[in-house]
């Protein structure tokens, strides 16, 4: 029988401690030194354990300080008027987005048709991660249609939020139509991104919002890393 590696019987059971409260985000776990003498190994095992649990987004450690809980997973609800910064303020940190890709090209077969364009039309593309305070939750790809919103892709070298950048191109007001939501494994690249191992399952969610009037404003992809977000379903 092919036995556990120790680390990852210590990850489990600080993972089991932290689950069960004896640890609340933000506080400081114990030296690796005190790690060591409670599991009975030496500090580079316990140190590898933390390591894991430091790529999963589990703990956080900082320089001089130790060792750190990070916050529990984010309440993301799903529903008719989903707001990225509203929800992630909700939980008491701060909302950032990190583009990593904006452009403006032809769209593909799959955007022109969930966005109601010809053939062939052009796009704005905004890939970027979504995070909650410094942890990455999630890897995005929102489409927007150009004609409908001409100053779009100005608009989101200026501004992060979306809800913001389409009411500066007349959207005041927008709803989700529709959402689809898979598993998938990441890439290299998203674990990458998301400070995840390329075993841990990513939420994908795959949705078409739209203004007031009906028209699709926008097309968008995101995978969330599946241990840091609750996803909660609403007619809201």
């Amino acid at each position: 029988m092919t036995r556990t590696p120790v680390w990852k019987s210590i990850a489990a059971a600080l993972e089991a401690d932290i689950a069960a409260g004896h640890y609340g985000a933000g506080d400081k776990l114990p030296t690796e030194a005190a790690l060591a003498s409670r599991f009975g190994v030496n500090r580079h095992t316990v140190r590898r354990a933390l390591g894991d649990m430091s790529e999963r987004g589990i703990l956080r450690s900082r320089r001089g300080a130790g060792v750190f809980v990070e916050a529990p997973p984010t309440e993301y609800p799903i529903g008719k008027r989903v707001r990225f910064h509203q929800s992630i303020r909700a939980t008491g940190r701060l909302p950032q987005r990190r583009v990593l890709r904006l452009e403006s090209r032809p769209g593909d077969a799959g955007e022109t048709k969930a966005l109601e364009l010809d053939a062939g039309s052009m796009v704005i593309v905004c890939e970027g991660l979504s995070l909650a305070g410094e942890t990455p939750i999630a890897h995005f790809i929102s489409v927007f249609p150009q004609d409908r919103l001409p100053g779009m892709l100005h608009t989101l070298l200026e501004v992060t939020s979306v809800t913001e950048a389409l009411k500066l191109n007349g959207v005041a007001d927008y709803v989700r139509r529709e959402t689809r939501v898979t598993a998938e494994m990441p890439s290299a690249t998203q674990a990458l991104h998301l400070r995840l191992r390329e075993s841990d399952p990513l939420v994908k969610t795959v949705g078409i919002n739209e203004d007031m009037e009906g028209n699709p404003v926008e097309y968008g992809q995101t995978w969330f890393a599946g241990d840091r977000v609750t996803l909660t379903f609403s007619n809201d």
